[in-house]
Protein backbone atom coordinates (compact mmCIF):
# COMPACT_ATOMS: atom_id res chain seq x y z
CA UNK A 1 0.00 0.00 0.00
CA UNK A 2 1.25 3.20 -1.30
CA UNK A 3 1.97 5.69 1.86
CA UNK A 4 0.91 8.66 -0.33
CA UNK A 5 -2.36 7.39 -0.60
CA UNK A 6 -5.32 9.66 1.33
CA UNK A 7 -7.17 7.84 4.18
CA UNK A 8 -10.09 7.36 3.95
CA UNK A 9 -13.12 8.09 6.04
CA UNK A 10 -13.02 4.83 8.26
CA UNK A 11 -9.58 5.39 8.53
CA UNK A 12 -9.48 9.21 9.57
CA UNK A 13 -11.79 7.98 12.22
CA UNK A 14 -9.50 4.57 13.63
CA UNK A 15 -6.88 7.62 13.74
CA UNK A 16 -8.83 9.96 15.61
CA UNK A 17 -9.84 6.97 18.49
CA UNK A 18 -5.93 6.34 19.05
CA UNK A 19 -5.20 9.81 19.17
CA UNK A 20 -7.86 10.46 21.60
CA UNK A 21 -7.02 6.92 23.94
CA UNK A 22 -3.51 7.90 23.75
CA UNK A 23 -4.57 11.83 25.46
CA UNK A 24 -3.81 13.63 22.43
CA UNK A 25 -6.71 16.54 22.77
CA UNK A 26 -5.35 19.51 20.85
CA UNK A 27 -3.46 20.38 17.66
CA UNK A 28 -0.21 22.39 17.61
CA UNK A 29 -0.92 24.39 14.87
CA UNK A 30 -3.54 24.99 12.21
CA UNK A 31 -1.81 23.52 9.64
CA UNK A 32 -0.13 19.96 9.43
CA UNK A 33 3.85 21.17 8.68
CA UNK A 34 6.30 18.47 7.18
CA UNK A 35 9.16 18.70 9.19
CA UNK A 36 11.19 16.32 6.75
CA UNK A 37 11.06 18.61 4.44
CA UNK A 38 12.45 20.87 6.81
CA UNK A 39 15.96 22.18 6.15
CA UNK A 40 17.86 21.91 9.41
CA UNK A 41 18.54 25.55 11.34
CA UNK A 42 21.85 26.83 10.88
CA UNK A 43 23.38 26.97 14.29
CA UNK A 44 23.96 30.80 15.36
CA UNK A 45 26.82 31.76 17.53
CA UNK A 46 25.79 34.41 19.88
CA UNK A 47 27.64 37.27 20.41
CA UNK A 48 30.88 37.65 23.24
CA UNK A 49 29.35 39.15 26.05
CA UNK A 50 31.13 43.01 27.20
CA UNK A 51 32.92 42.73 30.55
CA UNK A 52 31.41 46.17 31.34
CA UNK A 53 27.92 44.73 31.64
CA UNK A 54 28.75 42.86 34.37
CA UNK A 55 26.86 39.36 35.67
CA UNK A 56 23.65 38.60 34.70
CA UNK A 57 21.18 38.50 36.79
CA UNK A 58 19.89 35.59 38.59
CA UNK A 59 16.76 34.05 36.61
CA UNK A 60 13.69 33.48 38.50
CA UNK A 61 12.31 30.73 39.45
CA UNK A 62 9.62 29.32 37.32
CA UNK A 63 6.40 28.59 40.23
CA UNK A 64 5.50 24.66 40.58
CA UNK A 65 3.36 22.81 38.49
CA UNK A 66 0.43 21.01 40.17
CA UNK A 67 -1.35 21.75 43.38
CA UNK A 68 -0.58 21.55 47.14
CA UNK A 69 -1.61 18.59 49.13
CA UNK A 70 -2.01 20.51 52.29
CA UNK A 71 -4.49 22.66 49.93
CA UNK A 72 -6.59 19.72 49.08
CA UNK A 73 -6.62 18.47 52.71
CA UNK A 74 -8.29 21.67 53.81
CA UNK A 75 -10.71 22.13 50.89
CA UNK A 76 -11.09 18.05 51.30
CA UNK A 77 -11.80 18.85 55.23
CA UNK A 78 -14.51 21.32 54.56
CA UNK A 79 -17.55 19.35 53.12
CA UNK A 80 -20.16 18.66 55.32
CA UNK A 81 -21.94 16.25 52.53
CA UNK A 82 -21.14 14.32 49.31
CA UNK A 83 -23.18 16.98 47.59
CA UNK A 84 -20.31 19.66 48.61
CA UNK A 85 -17.96 17.29 48.27
CA UNK A 86 -18.46 16.79 44.19
CA UNK A 87 -19.20 20.68 44.33
CA UNK A 88 -15.65 21.41 45.90
CA UNK A 89 -13.70 18.75 43.92
CA UNK A 90 -15.36 19.56 40.19
CA UNK A 91 -13.90 23.46 41.06
CA UNK A 92 -10.57 22.61 42.36
CA UNK A 93 -7.72 22.62 39.73
CA UNK A 94 -4.73 21.56 41.58
CA UNK A 95 -4.75 18.41 40.14
CA UNK A 96 -3.07 18.44 36.46
CA UNK A 97 -5.09 15.33 35.41
CA UNK A 98 -8.40 18.02 35.08
CA UNK A 99 -7.23 19.87 32.36
CA UNK A 100 -6.86 16.46 29.87
CA UNK A 101 -10.30 14.80 31.24
CA UNK A 102 -13.57 15.32 29.56
CA UNK A 103 -15.34 16.09 32.95
CA UNK A 104 -15.01 14.58 37.03
CA UNK A 105 -15.97 11.11 37.54
CA UNK A 106 -17.06 11.60 41.28
CA UNK A 107 -19.20 8.44 42.20
CA UNK A 108 -22.39 6.22 41.28
CA UNK A 109 -24.52 4.48 43.58
CA UNK A 110 -26.24 4.70 46.70
CA UNK A 111 -25.01 7.09 49.16
CA UNK A 112 -26.53 5.56 51.90
CA UNK A 113 -24.63 2.23 51.46
CA UNK A 114 -22.56 0.15 54.04
CA UNK A 115 -21.07 -1.65 51.23
CA UNK A 116 -18.46 0.88 49.00
CA UNK A 117 -16.25 -0.27 46.00
CA UNK A 118 -13.06 1.42 44.93
CA UNK A 119 -11.35 1.15 41.81
CA UNK A 120 -8.54 3.60 40.82
CA UNK A 121 -9.27 5.81 38.46
CA UNK A 122 -12.02 6.31 35.31
CA UNK A 123 -11.37 5.17 31.60
CA UNK A 124 -12.83 6.52 28.53
CA UNK A 125 -16.27 5.91 28.71
CA UNK A 126 -16.37 6.51 32.42
CA UNK A 127 -14.76 9.96 31.34
CA UNK A 128 -17.69 10.23 28.78
CA UNK A 129 -20.49 9.79 31.14
CA UNK A 130 -18.99 10.63 33.92
CA UNK A 131 -19.88 7.90 35.88
CA UNK A 132 -17.46 5.07 36.90
CA UNK A 133 -17.36 1.75 35.70
CA UNK A 134 -20.10 2.35 32.62
CA UNK A 135 -17.57 0.33 30.28
CA UNK A 136 -17.20 -3.15 29.70
CA UNK A 137 -15.71 -3.72 33.00
CA UNK A 138 -18.55 -1.91 34.57
CA UNK A 139 -20.39 -4.73 32.73
CA UNK A 140 -18.67 -7.74 34.03
CA UNK A 141 -18.71 -6.01 37.70
CA UNK A 142 -22.80 -5.66 37.56
CA UNK A 143 -23.02 -9.07 36.96
CA UNK A 144 -20.05 -9.70 39.47
CA UNK A 145 -22.75 -7.73 41.92
CA UNK A 146 -25.63 -9.81 40.94
CA UNK A 147 -24.40 -12.82 41.27
CA UNK A 148 -24.47 -11.97 45.11
CA UNK A 149 -27.49 -10.33 45.53
CA UNK A 150 -26.38 -7.08 44.73
CA UNK A 151 -26.41 -4.19 42.44
CA UNK A 152 -25.85 -0.46 42.08
CA UNK A 153 -28.64 0.43 44.34
CA UNK A 154 -27.13 -1.13 47.49
CA UNK A 155 -23.41 -0.32 46.87
CA UNK A 156 -21.62 3.32 46.27
CA UNK A 157 -19.08 3.22 43.86
CA UNK A 158 -15.80 6.25 43.55
CA UNK A 159 -12.19 5.64 42.01
CA UNK A 160 -9.08 6.84 43.96
CA UNK A 161 -8.95 9.23 41.55
CA UNK A 162 -11.93 11.13 39.50
CA UNK A 163 -10.43 12.26 36.21
CA UNK A 164 -9.71 9.78 33.36
CA UNK A 165 -5.44 9.91 33.11
CA UNK A 166 -4.49 10.46 29.07
CA UNK A 167 -4.07 7.19 27.38
CA UNK A 168 -5.07 5.29 31.07
CA UNK A 169 -1.72 5.53 32.07
CA UNK A 170 -1.47 4.88 36.37
CA UNK A 171 -1.72 8.42 37.90
CA UNK A 172 1.50 9.37 39.51
CA UNK A 173 2.27 9.68 43.14
CA UNK A 174 1.75 13.58 42.53
CA UNK A 175 -1.26 12.81 41.24
CA UNK A 176 -2.45 10.52 44.35
CA UNK A 177 -1.24 12.62 46.79
CA UNK A 178 -3.72 15.66 45.31
CA UNK A 179 -6.69 13.66 45.19
CA UNK A 180 -6.14 11.00 48.22
CA UNK A 181 -7.67 14.15 50.47
CA UNK A 182 -10.71 13.77 48.64
CA UNK A 183 -11.10 10.27 48.76
CA UNK A 184 -10.56 9.88 52.29
CA UNK A 185 -13.50 12.60 52.32
CA UNK A 186 -15.20 10.78 50.51
CA UNK A 187 -15.21 7.74 52.44
CA UNK A 188 -15.45 9.38 55.85
CA UNK A 189 -19.09 10.76 54.45
CA UNK A 190 -20.21 7.70 53.47
CA UNK A 191 -19.19 5.46 55.95
CA UNK A 192 -19.07 1.97 54.42
CA UNK A 193 -19.38 -1.02 56.82
CA UNK A 194 -18.03 -2.81 53.96
CA UNK A 195 -14.87 -2.09 51.32
CA UNK A 196 -13.95 -4.22 48.57
CA UNK A 197 -11.19 -2.79 46.46
CA UNK A 198 -11.05 -3.36 42.53
CA UNK A 199 -7.31 -4.30 40.80
CA UNK A 200 -4.21 -3.23 42.43
CA UNK A 201 -3.22 0.61 42.59
CA UNK A 202 -6.82 0.85 44.45
CA UNK A 203 -5.40 -1.69 46.78
CA UNK A 204 -2.37 0.04 47.29
CA UNK A 205 -3.67 3.05 48.04
CA UNK A 206 -6.65 1.86 50.69
CA UNK A 207 -4.00 -0.53 52.18
CA UNK A 208 -1.47 1.47 52.53
CA UNK A 209 1.01 -1.14 50.97
CA UNK A 210 3.49 -1.99 48.13
CA UNK A 211 2.55 -5.88 47.21
CA UNK A 212 0.83 -7.22 44.37
CA UNK A 213 -2.93 -7.80 43.87
CA UNK A 214 -2.36 -11.69 43.60
CA UNK A 215 -1.06 -12.00 46.79
CA UNK A 216 -2.97 -9.78 48.56
CA UNK A 217 -6.40 -10.28 47.00
CA UNK A 218 -9.27 -12.38 48.94
CA UNK A 219 -7.83 -11.27 52.60
CA UNK A 220 -9.90 -9.19 54.86
CA UNK A 221 -8.09 -6.32 56.87
CA UNK A 222 -9.08 -3.69 59.25
CA UNK A 223 -7.97 -0.63 57.46
CA UNK A 224 -8.25 3.11 58.36
CA UNK A 225 -9.51 5.46 55.47
CA UNK A 226 -9.53 9.13 56.51
CA UNK A 227 -10.93 9.10 59.71
CA UNK A 228 -13.27 6.11 59.06
CA UNK A 229 -11.90 2.53 60.09
CA UNK A 230 -13.52 -0.25 58.01
CA UNK A 231 -12.87 -3.81 57.08
CA UNK A 232 -11.84 -3.88 53.54
CA UNK A 233 -11.08 -7.25 50.65
CA UNK A 234 -9.33 -6.84 48.23
CA UNK A 235 -10.00 -7.82 45.00
CA UNK A 236 -9.43 -8.19 41.19
CA UNK A 237 -9.98 -5.47 38.25
CA UNK A 238 -12.66 -6.61 36.44
CA UNK A 239 -10.62 -5.51 33.13
CA UNK A 240 -8.14 -7.52 34.29
CA UNK A 241 -10.75 -10.49 34.17
CA UNK A 242 -11.31 -9.57 30.78
CA UNK A 243 -8.30 -10.29 29.88
CA UNK A 244 -7.75 -12.96 31.97
CA UNK A 245 -10.76 -14.76 31.97
CA UNK A 246 -9.17 -17.75 34.15
CA UNK A 247 -8.76 -15.60 36.94
CA UNK A 248 -12.68 -15.23 37.16
CA UNK A 249 -12.56 -17.82 39.54
CA UNK A 250 -10.80 -16.02 42.01
CA UNK A 251 -12.32 -13.26 42.01
CA UNK A 252 -15.64 -15.16 42.47
CA UNK A 253 -14.15 -16.72 45.81
CA UNK A 254 -14.16 -12.92 46.44
CA UNK A 255 -17.40 -11.90 46.08
CA UNK A 256 -18.56 -15.25 48.12
CA UNK A 257 -15.98 -13.96 51.20
CA UNK A 258 -17.96 -10.59 50.19
CA UNK A 259 -21.27 -12.33 50.89
CA UNK A 260 -20.07 -13.90 54.03
CA UNK A 261 -18.91 -11.37 55.67
CA UNK A 262 -22.13 -9.20 54.91
CA UNK A 263 -24.07 -12.29 56.07
CA UNK A 264 -22.24 -11.86 59.26
CA UNK A 265 -22.88 -8.63 60.07
CA UNK A 266 -26.42 -8.82 59.01
CA UNK A 267 -26.29 -6.66 55.41
CA UNK A 268 -28.54 -6.96 52.84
Amino acid sequence: MSQDRPLNHDEMLAVLDWYRAAGVDIAVGEEPVDRFAQRAPQRVTPPPVAASQGAMEPVAEMPMLGGDPSEARSLAGSARTLDELQAILGAYDGCGLKLRATQLVFADGNPEAEIMLIGEAPGAEEDRQGKPFVGKSGQLLDRMLAAIGLDRSKVYIANTVPWRPPGNRTPTPEEMALCLPFLHRQVELVAPRLVMTLGGPAMQTVFSTTAGIIKMRGKWSDVTIGNHGVAAIPTLHPAYLLRNPAAKQQAWRDMLSLKLKMMELGLG
